[in-house]
């Protein structure tokens, strides 16, 4: 059956000039990351507090911390998915909807288990970030692309940068509750800013919903994630906790094999492995190992008591202030990151980013004795990871088609996530292991500090020689797009798309060509303006009525097959990140004669095609 949904790639495409989005979109999705930032860094300042304010074990108290990252890792993707499927402002309301339920139980509660149910619904709205990014690769024209996603991604370092000093302040000043009251509150306002602020993207993609896909993958993350989180309360070396991990090993590889038959999987595994997914991903880990180690170290040595000879004697509330520059430089990084990626691309703006954490962290080990110094190091540390965060979903992005946006960038953040956890459970135990005896109090030592920072360095390094391999841009590629005019005769305009009911919308003349070819319906080759191939572009068949009629995305030679519903006139829209587009009218007799197209992309326009906040994927 053709598809009838008004589809587009604003990787390749950019949104419906005649449906611009208002201002107010970047601020309200930059907003509900922030609520999002908030929930997390919460309990940070009472986490020391939990077991006495729950009346139960330190053990048990730390499922309020670990039922959120479960449930925020199990949403993320899945949530991802649903948006694809039925719209990502729908299930981005969801999302603030189930974290204001959550907050809602928390702040009537005193009882553990209670409490740890209202923190599971709290984690849901991990997957307001990838939602969020999804809404504006739809929505956003291209040249403003690139710094709202630079936003939306580090806002979830900057909201929690700034609700560190409030949470602590709330925590000295008022009930405990409160801060859950305060959580609720701004998921109330987010919701209401997006319903009225963001529209709805027509983008659907096709399939259904994927119900084993994702119970497989929610076990498979829950097994994993777990004795990454507990491992240091149940050892390492125990049967529970090598248990897990051997029963997510192998429910991960049941998924994978099911994924890869599946007609619509929740995660399409294949776009997954290519290698600018694939090395993406495995550079969010530790961007995230990198991120969370200095939120883990300096508000302990900040408020460690100045008479263990290192600890600095700083209040929680002065703590928090401290370590507030490095959500806010993670903020200030968005427009730099933009005019980086704009000229270079998202893959230099990664390294510069890693680079810049790298060298935070280095500074860092000698920078412990004052709190003016660990200013400095949010400062340094906050501005590269800002450049990083950025850079990611522009990369993944670049890399995928429009359709999985939100499931893409939904395994993205999980990643990220998996490398806090990572953060958490190793410098944990670092700090467990390296701490010293004070007056029967256990107190991580300056020595545990400054292996923690070198394991984040270590992980940021490891993270650069990835970010090396992966696919850069063309130098021809980027001359032609710095250089060129307007598109030749034939090119679609690249601001141009169909409307139902509109018919074709092409910038002017479209040129026939109807050669035999070795197969039926439409095939050929697309091509850049040097006759090089062009890998993985978008090919869209459409009707006479303006309506998509099929689609079809070129291997890495540029060679595409797609099948017409039936015979008529067709155009052939093609486009391709780093190109202009080319639009080809051609006739289909329905008699099994095939039909040989190729499309020549030429260079885009100055200003219009050049990419902004993305990488070329080619």
């Amino acid at each position: 059956m053709p598809q009838t949904t008004t589809d587009h790639d604003a990787g390749t495409l950019p949104p419906d000039p005649g449906r611009r989005a208002s201002g107010a979109v970047v601020p309200v999705l930059a907003f509900a990351g922030i609520t999002v930032a908030v929930m997390q860094t919460l309990l940070v300042p009472v986490i020391k507090d939990l077991p006495t304010l729950l009346h139960t074990a330190p053990s048990n108290a730390t499922w309020v911390m670990t039922s959120t990252l479960l449930a925020g890792a199990v949403a993320t993707p899945i949530m991802g998915r649903l948006g694809d499927l039925n719209g990502k402002r729908r299930m981005l309301l969801a999302s603030l909807a189930i974290m204001v339920i959550g907050s809602l139980v928390c702040a009537f509660t005193d009882d553990l288990l209670i409490m740890i149910a209202g923190r599971a619904l709290q984690g849901f709205a991990m997957g307001a970030i990838p939602l969020g990014i999804g809404i504006m690769r739809d929505e956003l024209p291209r040249e403003k692309l690139g710094s709202a996603m630079a936003l939306m991604s580090s806002s979830i370092g900057v909201g929690g940068g700034l609700a560190l000093p409030g949470a602590a302040l709330v925590a000295q000043n008022a009930d405990w509750h409160a801060l859950f009251f305060g959580a609720a509150g701004l998921g109330v306002l987010s919701m209401l800013l997006t319903y009225f602020a963001v529209p709805e993207s027509s983008l659907r993609a096709p399939g259904r919903f994927d119900k084993t896909g994702a119970l497989g993958l929610s076990a498979g993350l829950v097994a994993l994630l777990l004795p990454i989180t507990k491992g240091s309360d149940w050892g390492w070396g125990s049967p529970t906790t090598l248990g897990l991990f051997g029963a997510a090993v192998v429910i991960l590889l049941a998924w994978g094999a099911w994924e890869l038959r599946s007609a619509a999987p929740l995660v399409d595994l294949r776009t997954t492995a290519r290698r600018e997914v694939l090395l993406t991903n495995l550079a969010s880990v530790m961007v995230g190992v990198a991120f969370y180690a200095i939120s883990l170290v300096l508000p302990q040595l900040l408020q460690l008591p100045s008479s263990t000879g290192y600890g600095l004697g700083q209040s929680m509330v002065v703590a928090g202030l401290c370590v507030a520059p490095l959500g806010l430089t993670m903020m200030l990084t968005a427009p730099l990151y933009a005019r980086i990626a704009a000229r270079r691309g998202p893959k230099v703006s990664l390294i510069i980013g890693m680079v810049v954490i790298a060298i935070g962290y280095g500074g860092g080990l000698g920078l412990m004795s004052a709190a003016w110094q660990t200013i400095i190091i949010s400062v340094v540390v906050g501005a590269g990871i800002g450049l990083a965060y950025s850079s990611l979903p522009a990369l993944i992005i670049g890399a995928v088609d429009a359709s999985e946006t939100g499931a893409a960038n939904g395994l993205n953040t999980l990643m990220r996530s998996i490398g806090t956890s990572v953060s958490s459970a190793v410098i944990g135990m670092v700090l467990a292991r390296t701490s010293t005896d004070v007056g029967g109090v256990a107190l991580p030592t300056l020595h545990g500090f400054r292996i923690s920072f070198a394991i984040a360095t270590a992980a940021v390094l490891g993270g650069l020689l990835l970010a090396a391999f992966l696919p850069s841009q063309r130098a021809s590629r980027a001359a032609s797009a710095a250089q060129a005019g307007p598109p030749a005769e034939g090119a679609a305009d690249p601001l141009a798309r169909p409307a139902a009911g509109d018919g074709p919308a092409t910038a002017g003349p479209v040129r026939h060509t109807t050669l035999l070819a070795t197969s039926g319906g439409f095939h050929g080759r697309v091509t850049d303006v040097d006759g090089l191939p062009v890998a993985r572009a978008t090919i869209t068949l459409i009707d006479r009525r303006g309506l998509q009629a099929g689609r079809a995305v070129a291997d890495e030679e540029g060679r595409y097959d797609l099948v017409p519903p039936g015979a008529g006139d067709f155009v052939l829209a093609a486009s391709a990140f780093g190109h202009g587009s080319r639009a080809s009218s051609a006739g289909y007799a329905g008699d099994g004669v095939p039909v040989e197209v190729d499309l020549a992309l030429p260079a885009p326009r100055a200003g219009v095609g050049e990419p902004v906040g993305e990488g070329d994927p080619a």
